[in-house]
């Protein structure tokens, strides 16, 4: 499938529209965080501890982690539309087990198995880069992602409201409600973008090591990892902040919680409308130094003794907006180290992004405790931001040196 035909929405013989990008991508971003403010709610119903509960984020990230390794080259050797198709559907029966689950542990159990979605936010990427150039699907990118961060902006204060009105449940009946509208969408939409395998999957999974070999490839994968690590860390930490710090309720706290979405969707403009013009290197550089500046402006207020709930969150505004610029532009490059590999780039590398993000999302839960207030979830992010800034250093010095 080639961009010269005109995207024609629900006719998949021409390449799909910028919806059902959209959708592909937004439902897991949805899947990560509607049902955050609802943990303290959750906590109470399973008769557990918070900590528990909150291992949900971390072991749904590094299940996503693991995934993204085999996601990435299965859709290069079978193609993108099958690969999507199945996952959510598995999705959907992974959901209806988190509903219906007796037990903490079983609720854990399918939580992992909702991971599968992920696949929608991997291979959204792939098939842009399937269809455009490195600096234009940075651009296109940006878009696709600037769409989805209204889901992430207001998911959290809708997850809230429906925990209060009908209980933690209605959340994932959110999720199993989408999840089904985007396979009906992209089984009408969605035609193949990968370019046609030669080989067996061994084959394919062989050429994975040459990704391994470029330090390109590695310093975008970094980049994206630290600067992504800031909001991970963020979603580990934030809703203990929120809830026992600053005692927010579960709306309250949804309401509070979509701050880095507001900088995400600003952040995506940017890139969408200035990485053409002044490259993917150059707007990762600029998004990496906002997020460490937000980070240690909010550091520096906190220990002058200003430090509140509105300064905490609003802060967390630079978080959003470092990384709507970041990300498109890092994974573009990273996409781009060998355009025939994307699918498989964009698998290993969203199992870098996603596992370092599950790290710092567990470590961000386990520092966090009643007496600390909210300097340890400050001071993982500074530091996650800080090496992001170095990690794009390499690459645009690394680029320096390989083409004179």
């Amino acid at each position: 499938m080639t961009t010269s035909a005109r995207a024609r929405f629900l006719d998949r013989s021409t390449p799909p529209n910028i919806v059902t990008l959209v959708l592909l991508a937004g439902v897991p971003a949805a899947a990560m965080n509607v049902y955050l403010p609802s943990l303290p709610t959750m906590t109470e119903h399973f008769q557990t501890e918070y900590r528990l509960m909150q291992l949900s984020v971390a072991l749904y990230l590094a299940v996503n982690a693991v995934l993204q390794i085999f996601i990435g080259p299965i859709s290069d050797r079978f193609g993108r539309r099958p690969v999507i198709l199945w996952s959510f559907g598995l999705f959907m029966l992974a959901t209806l087990g988190t509903i219906y689950a007796p037990t903490a542990e079983s609720f854990l159990l399918f939580r992992m198995a909702q991971a599968i979605v992920v696949s929608g936010m991997v291979l959204s990427r792939a098939i842009v880069r399937d269809m455009y150039d490195a600096d234009q699907s940075a651009s296109m990118i940006g878009y696709v992602t600037m769409g989805m961060a209204v889901v992430p902006m207001f998911s959290p204060a809708i997850g809230g409201l429906m925990d209060e009105m009908f209980g933690w449940q209605a959340n994932f009946w959110l999720l199993f409600v989408l999840a089904g509208g985007v396979v009906v969408i992209s089984w009408f939409d969605l035609g193949e973008t990968a370019p046609k395998a030669n080989g067996s999957l061994k084959e394919q999974m062989r050429e994975a090591p040459e990704l391994f070999r470029s330090l390109r490839f590695w310093g975008y994968n970094l980049t994206i990892m630290t600067a992504s690590g800031t909001f991970f860390a963020y979603l580990g930490g934030a809703p203990f902040v929120g809830s026992e710090v600053f005692t927010l309720t579960p709306a309250k706290l949804g309401y509070f919680f979509g701050a880095p979405a507001v900088g995400y969707l600003v952040g995506n403009a940017l890139a969408g409308r200035y990485s053409v013009r002044y490259g993917i290197n150059a707007m990762a550089l600029c998004g990496t130094l906002l997020t460490a500046f937000g980070l240690t402006m909010a550091l520096i207020v906190f220990y002058s003794g200003l430090g509140s709930v509105w300064t905490f969150f609003g802060f967390m505004v630079f978080v959003g907006l470092g990384n709507g610029m970041v990300l498109p532009n890092a994974t573009a490059g990273m996409l781009s180290v060998r355009p025939r590999l994307a699918g498989t780039a964009a698998g290993l590398g969203g199992a870098l992004m996603i596992g370092g993000g599950a790290a710092l999302s567990a470590f961000a839960g386990a520092m966090l405790t009643p007496g600390s207030g909210a300097y340890p979830l400050l001071w993982i992010m500074v530091c996650s931001a800080t090496l992001s800034v170095l990690s794009i250093l390499f690459v645009i010095l690394r680029e320096r040196k390989i083409t004179p």
